[in-house]
């Protein structure tokens, strides 16, 4: 990531941070990653020549700047889902402000509804950012939609373990699964598809 870019990330988040203080409603926070947690990321989706990377959980941009600078670098491209136009509308226009627009779409859904159309095997990674109870519901399409070798990432997986553990659980049962935890930040899954699911 080039000094400009990081400076820009860099005042996102600290920006994010005094919003969510300020702000009663969770509903209505930024609730971004944590700036350790999304440089790790940026560095295992480069390592992995990562193209295709679905994130569902837009909020306004901040993780999604971290993995388009990541896969620019193979020319990839960013798949990012978020129910709040609000929020996709602030995502487009931080990604605009630092050249990061041309390797991201922004697609206004429902997380679940967008990954139970996509085919079997086109992700490289999925990062699962939104709201925590709803994933189980999703399965197995997170699973699914990943290559082998591919790369599951649910965050806040420490900070709000009770909202996570039904879907690490689903996880830690899936045989096509081979998962760590990082706890970095809030605290990350990641599970990496070693073999056909099933």
């Amino acid at each position: 990531m080039d000094a400009e870019v990081r400076r820009f990330v860099d005042e996102l988040y600290a920006e994010g941070l005094r919003h969510d203080a300020a702000q009663p409603d969770r509903e209505l926070r930024r609730r971004n990653i944590g700036p350790e947690a999304a440089a790790l990321l940026a560095v295992v989706l480069r390592a992995m020549g990562a193209a295709r990377v679905l994130e569902i959980g837009t909020s306004n941009g901040y993780s999604t700047l971290w993995l388009a600078d990541a896969v620019r670098a193979v020319d990839g491209r960013v798949l990012t889902v978020d129910p709040d136009a609000d929020a996709q509308r602030a995502a487009a226009a931080n990604l605009v402000a630092v050249g990061l627009d041309p390797w991201v779409e922004l697609r206004c859904a429902d997380g679940g509804e967008v990954l139970a159309g996509l085919p079997d095997g086109g992700q490289d990674v999925v990062l699962l950012d939104a709201h925590r109870p709803a994933y189980p519901g999703w399965w197995p399409h997170p699973v699914r939609v990943l290559r082998l070798g591919g790369l599951l990432v649910v965050d806040n997986v420490l900070s709000h373990r009770e909202d996570v553990a039904p879907f690490v659980a689903l996880v830690d049962a899936e045989p096509a699964l081979q998962s760590a935890l990082s706890r970095t930040d809030k605290g990350q899954l990641l599970a990496v598809k070693a073999h056909t699911a099933g």
